[in-house]
C-alpha cells in the first residue's frame, strides 16, 4: 500500500478536518497516510478519537475482526472480573464475541495468574434461551469454542465472582462501565455525609477508618491503570480522563505485563485454532 504524506495545517478547519480525512482514507484502506504538521497539535487530534485511532496506526491481530476495550472490577470473592467489550465497538456480531472471549481470557490468564478462568456471556437470564438474537447465536457459536465458557450471566454477577472474563457487545458494555463508576461515586459521597453528620459517626469512622480505607482502595479505578485494547498489533492502554500518577504507574505495570506475558502472540495462536476447529466442524456437517 503506498504512503501519502498529507499537510496537516493546511485547511481553514486544520487540523481536525486533515486528521478526520485521514481516518477515513485509512479505515478504507486507501493508503498508509503521513500526517505532516506540529506533533503536539496532531496528537491532541488524535487523542480526541482515542481507540478508533489506535486500530487503524497500529492495525489488528490476526484472525481478529474488532478490537474490545477490556475493564477490571472488583469481585466480593476478592479476585478480579474482567468485562469486555466496554466501548470499542458499539454494534458486534456473534463472531466478535468469541474473539472477545479468547482475548479476554487470555489477557486474564497472564495479567492476574488463573490457569483456566471462567467465561460468561452478559445476558437477560442464566438459562440458554435469553437474551436477543445476538446473545443466543453467540451463546452456540461460544459453547463449541476453546474457552472455558459456563453459560449466560447477569449483570449482577459482574461483582459477584461467578466468573473471571464477562463478554458483551461495547454498547451494552459502556453502559454497564459508566454505571459502575457512578455508582462508586454515589457510594463514596453517600459515605462521607454519613461519618460527617455527628460526633457518634465521626468516632465510628475513626475505629473503622482501615476498613474504610481498604474498601476504597478495592473500588479505586487507579489501582488497575486502564482499560487494555485487545486485538491491536501493539499494546495500548486506555487510561481513564481523571487519572492520577497512581493510575498511569498501573498502567504502565500493566503495559510491560502484557508485552512480556507475550499476549498478542497467544491471542494469534487461539484465534488460529478455533478458526480451524470451526471450518472442521463445517465441513463434517456438509
Amino acid at each position: 500500500m503506498r504512503r501519502i504524506a498529507v499537510d496537516a495545517m493546511g485547511t481553514d478547519l486544520a487540523p481536525h478536518a486533515e486528521v478526520e480525512g485521514a481516518i477515513l482514507a485509512a479505515r478504507e484502506g486507501l493508503a498508509h497516510v503521513i500526517l505532516v504538521g506540529p506533533e503536539e497539535a496532531l496528537q491532541r487530534e488524535l487523542g480526541r478519537r482515542g481507540h478508533a485511532t489506535v486500530k487503524i496506526v497500529l492495525g489488528v491481530l490476526a484472525g481478529v475482526d474488532r478490537p474490545a476495550l477490556a475493564a477490571v472490577f472488583p469481585t466480593s470473592k476478592g479476585r478480579a472480573a474482567v468485562l469486555l467489550d466496554v466501548g470499542a465497538n458499539v454494534d458486534s456480531k456473534p463472531r466478535h464475541l468469541e474473539q472477545f472471549a479468547v482475548m479476554g481470557e487470555i489477557y486474564y490468564r497472564v495479567i492476574f495468574g488463573a490457569a483456566r478462568p471462567r467465561v460468561g456471556l452478559l445476558s437477560i437470564g442464566a438459562e440458554d434461551h435469553k437474551g436477543n438474537d445476538l446473545t443466543r447465536e453467540a451463546f452456540g457459536i461460544l459453547k463449541r469454542s476453546p474457552v472455558n465458557f459456563v453459560g449466560n450471566v447477569e449483570g449482577r454477577d459482574l461483582y459477584n465472582g461467578r466468573v473471571e472474563v464477562i463478554v458483551c457487545d461495547g454498547f451494552i458494555g459502556n453502559v454497564a462501565l459508566k454505571i459502575s463508576e457512578g455508582l462508586v461515586e454515589a457510594i463514596t459521597s453517600l459515605l462521607k455525609d454519613s461519618i460527617s453528620r455527628d460526633l457518634t459517626s465521626k468516632v465510628g469512622y475513626v475505629l473503622a477508618r482501615k476498613a474504610f480505607q481498604h474498601f476504597k482502595k478495592r473500588v479505586d479505578y487507579s489501582e488497575y491503570g486502564g482499560a487494555p485494547l485487545l486485538g491491536v498489533r501493539g499494546v495500548s492502554i486506555i487510561c481513564h480522563g481523571g487519572s492520577n500518577a497512581n493510575a498511569i504507574k498501573n498502567a504502565i505495570r500493566v503495559a510491560a505485563e502484557f508485552a512480556e506475558g507475550h499476549v498478542n502472540e497467544k491471542i494469534e495462536i487461539e484465534l488460529r485454532r478455533s478458526n480451524v476447529e470451526a471450518r472442521r466442524e463445517l465441513n463434517a456437517s456438509v
